[in-house]
């Protein structure tokens, strides 16, 4: 049985769920399988993601370019911290860098 913070990620439909807890290591494990299912999403689903430091937002700043390369994305949910985070580095709510073209 998966450990109940172990970071996850799966697609349904046009939805990319992210899930657990997105630090260094999971950015790490995840990046693949956040590359593969990211193309031709268009929401990137945060609410089961309970806690991400620097890593974690840097993995979410880039699925959400990889599918903002399709069209416009929605970011749903806000884990702890979150906003801290894009605030500190410059992201806007939907994870783009502030001042960047959609």
């Amino acid at each position: 049985m998966p450990a109940a913070d172990a970071a996850r990620a799966r697609r349904e439909g046009e939805v990319l769920h992210l899930e657990g807890r997105l630090d260094r290591a999971a950015a790490i494990g995840l990046w693949p399988t956040v590359q593969a299912l990211a193309d031709g999403a268009r929401t990137l689903e945060l609410g089961a993601v309970h806690a991400l430091d620097s890593a974690g937002l840097a993995l979410l700043a880039e699925a959400a370019a990889r599918m903002r390369a399709g069209g416009a994305v929605q970011v749903l949910g806000a884990p702890a911290g979150l906003a801290e985070l894009c605030a500190a580095y410059r992201l806007d709510p939907q994870l783009n860098y502030a001042g960047a073209l959609a």
